[in-house]
């Protein structure tokens, strides 16, 4: 995170023990950004089961990102089957009646988003998964931003956000390929790539992110990394609890998440043992090897907050204002040294 006076960093903590899968956030972006004009795959939000494959589908094995400081991971660019091309439904023929099938006819897909939704892994009675939103980073060290051979990428001075130069995008797509993420879509209709612009037009009128101020569970957190007022500090940096996902990429994410918690595992004689159902190298292969520590800490606040002790990380958690979760008022933040 830079200090240079001017520059700052807009974040986002997402706690992941709160999200119950019901993508209203994915809506909310979908209705204000990419529902027209090319943008019907993408999706700059999504939700996602773990353990799963992601969308786009396997990102994870698709390269991109740093292999060391200043040096390019070599990446891919998904192909359109790993999206799911766009398929309609026969609602007219299911109102009269008339046709069974729930799909138009010839159209067989046979992946797209959310497809496998709620299967997670494991065996009856471990069965375990949990839902994991994502969207654009708007990293630090974005590697899209330097892959790109055009200068089309760039970095917000007064929050960080990422975003791409219409005008001078030519649709090279090394950006996408370099994205470990895979949260930058080319565009067809326009031959330029789009991405998630952390909705900078609600920004600058003090508003939060469509899918955070849209989310039921109140699970994301909008803040500058430097207010230590505010909600991002204290979960990041005070507390510890939020984590970079896949930081070993070496972008740098500024989207945040506090890991989630699990159910115990029963044992072969159907007993409730010690162990997580989640797998914590699992966890950590995700969030990495703070993961331990910072859920050791929510169940420790947890505790304090059952024995009706104070527990100002718990308050912020349980988020009993919606307001509380997002602080942009920039003018209200500590002054500078």
């Amino acid at each position: 995170m830079s200090n240079e006076e001017g520059k700052r960093q807009l974040c986002m903590v997402i706690d992941l023990n709160k999200c119950i899968g019901c993508h209203t956030c994915t809506i909310a972006c979908k209705l204000q950004w990419t529902n027209r004009n090319g943008r019907d795959y993408m999706y700059w939000n999504n939700v996602e089961t773990q353990p799963g494959q992601g969308y786009p589908r396997d990102y994870q094995q698709m390269g991109g990102g740093f292999s060391s400081p200043g040096a390019l991971r070599a990446g891919i660019e998904p192909r359109k089957e790993d999206y799911g091309t766009p398929w309609e439904y026969n609602h007219d023929e299911l109102v009269s009646g008339d046709a069974p099938p729930w799909l138009r006819p010839g159209t067989k897909p046979d992946w797209g988003p959310n497809w496998d939704e709620d299967e997670g892994a494991g065996e009856y009675p471990n069965t375990h998964y949990f839902y994991l939103p994502r969207l654009c980073n708007h990293c630090s060290n974005p590697s899209c931003l330097a892959a790109c051979p055009r200068q089309a990428i760039y970095k917000r001075q007064q929050d960080g956000i990422v975003l791409i130069d219409q005008e001078r995008c030519r649709g090279y797509r090394y950006c996408i390929s370099s994205c470990p993420y895979k949260k930058i879509y080319f565009n067809e209709k326009i031959s330029k790539s789009e991405k998630c612009i952390f909705c900078y037009p609600r920004i600058e009128k003090g508003e939060p992110p469509a899918c955070a101020k849209q989310c039921v569970g109140r699970i994301r957190f909008v803040g500058y990394r430097d207010d230590q007022e505010g909600p991002i500090y204290k979960l990041v940096d005070k507390y510890k609890v939020a984590l970079p996902l896949h930081a070993e990429w070496g972008t740098e994410p500024n989207v945040f998440y506090v890991p989630p918690g699990s159910p115990p595992r029963f044992d072969a004689n159907g007993k409730i043992s010690s162990e997580p159902r989640i797998p914590m190298e699992y966890l950590e292969q995700l969030f990495g090897p703070d993961t331990r520590a910072a859920l050791d800490t929510l169940e420790s606040e947890r505790r304090k907050k059952a024995a009706r002790q104070p527990s100002e990380l718990m308050d912020l958690l349980i988020g009993y204002r919606h307001g509380d979760l997002f602080k942009l008022d920039r003018e209200a933040e500590h002054p500078r040294a």
